[in-house]
């Protein structure tokens, strides 16, 4: 687990993707409450774009970010059930370098607590690419919630004791 030496807050920049077929900027509740809880802890965000569920156009667009020198961080609202529909674990894990195991763990001990054992149905998962930290939630408002407010508010805040992600993340590269 890496330590910060600094204590200081890091902006980091921040890509969300909403997986959806109904979905539209106007009534994308989840990927709009990613947004403005993470612009409110100070980070940047840096893309948005909803797509459909399909596993290789999910898999461009995560390529495309991984590859950037501006995004350190995607999170994904969507397709993480058990719908035919639902491909985004199989979309997104091959691309991992490295899985956040904990992540999904720790999302679905979380939800148990909140919902009983529907939380069995949540595929939520989380991994490194590239230096780029992607954490996949399911597409519920509340679900974007507990992830944010449970887990990676904390998780991408430098000053978080005694580990967070942000001594793993890509440098991003001064514009200019």
């Amino acid at each position: 687990m890496g330590h910060l030496s600094q204590a200081n807050f890091v902006p980091l920049n921040v890509a969300v993707l909403t997986l959806s077929d109904t979905r539209t900027l106007e009534n994308d509740k989840s990927g709009q409450y990613l947004v403005d809880n993470l612009q409110e802890a100070g980070h940047n965000l840096v893309d948005r774009r909803i797509i459909k569920d399909d596993k290789y156009t999910i898999r461009a667009v995560l390529s495309e970010w991984i590859a950037s020198d501006n995004v350190q961080v995607v999170i994904t609202t969507g397709g993480t059930g058990f719908t035919e529909r639902d491909s985004t674990p199989e979309a997104v894990a091959p691309l991992f370098d490295k899985q956040i195991e904990g992540f999904g763990e720790l999302f679905r001990h979380i939800t148990f607590l909140e919902l009983g054992t529907s939380t069995v149905q949540s595929r939520a998962i989380g991994g490194m690419a590239n230096k780029t930290a992607i954490f996949c939630l399911p597409g519920s408002t509340g679900a974007c919630r507990t992830g944010w407010t449970k887990i990676l508010k904390e998780q991408l805040d430098a000053t978080h004791r005694p580990c967070n992600f942000v001594t793993h993340l890509k440098t991003v590269k001064a514009e200019g």
